[in-house]
């Protein structure tokens, strides 16, 4: 009688069988047991870079914070806002695009640059994924660290509000394992994504309130007011409203969260359909 044989987990699965969203769902689901490793990765990247630097990531941190002064410095006084409420505006803007940036810059080059290990290390495909959205999580908390010093100088009541940006981050980091994959993906597939990518962020990042606010042209009136409206059309804005207003001690409207949820799950269903059609096809195009 022939014996029945469960199924090696380390064996290929048949493309007619990984081309499901169960099977883009169980590599995800994979990719996150195997957090030694990509936590493992992700620092081990951070140590590279930084290699016989003294001070090694916060030169990212001292950047940032020199970045974050002149501009808010000078656009307080070109629009005439008070610093203790335009400074933490424009620092705790570019920590979050630092983060959001990132995902969609480096996730675009996440399968190419780690071509070996996919090719030689039996792991999920989200592995990738994770060590670099933990990476990108890591430069974060260490920028955070102007966001302390802001508050220290200027005091801001923050209140039990303050608390709603620990659901924000986790938005954050959930958002950015489906843009790395997405966008990692198609760019793997098609290479002029990447470039097309650079180009559009940098565009974006002036679109989006973090140098200016909504609030200079509310404060006009008129025709101007109505105007501050075009820019809640960018869905990036309600991502940072999220995480900004409670840290800087400002209102935040429900709309933005209903918004940013809306996204996330709009964004997961666009990863998981990428995955479903492609993943088993990204050892073969890397």
């Amino acid at each position: 009688m022939a014996r029945m044989v469960g199924r090696d987990p380390d064996r290929p699965v048949p493309p007619s069988r990984s081309r499901t969203v169960a099977a883009a769902w169980a590599d995800l689901s994979r990719g996150f047991g195997q957090r030694e490793l990509w936590l493992q990765l992700g620092w081990q990247d951070i140590k590279q870079r930084y290699r016989r630097s003294t001070l090694g990531p916060l030169w990212i941190t001292i950047a940032t914070g020199a970045m974050a002064l002149a501009l808010g410095l000078l656009y307080s006084l070109l629009f005439q806002q008070d610093l203790g409420f335009f400074l933490p505006h424009v620092t705790v803007g570019l920590i979050v695009w630092g983060f959001i940036s990132g995902c969609v810059r480096d996730g675009a080059q996440v399968f190419i640059e780690n071509e070996g290990l996919i090719k030689q290390l039996p792991s999920a495909l989200s592995v990738h994924v994770y060590r670099l959205v933990w990476r990108q999580l890591l430069f974060l908390a260490h920028n955070m660290i102007i966001w302390a010093i802001l508050v220290a100088v200027f005091r801001p009541h923050l209140g039990w509000s303050f608390w709603l940006a620990v659901p924000g981050f986790a938005l954050l980091v959930a958002n950015g394992v489906w843009v790395t994959m997405f966008f990692g993906i198609v760019s793997t597939r098609y290479r002029d994504i990447a470039p097309l990518l650079d180009s559009l962020i940098q565009l974006v990042f002036y679109m989006t309130p973090i140098v200016w606010t909504t609030r200079t042209l509310q404060e006009q009136g008129g025709a101007v007011a109505q105007r501050a409206r075009i820019a809640e059309i960018n869905p990036l804005y309600h991502y940072l409203e999220i995480v900004r207003a409670p840290l800087t001690g400002q209102p935040l409207a429900a709309y933005h969260w209903w918004i940013v949820l809306a996204c996330t799950a709009a964004g997961l269903l666009l990863a998981l359909a990428a995955m479903r059609q492609w993943r088993s096809r990204v050892s073969y195009w890397v």
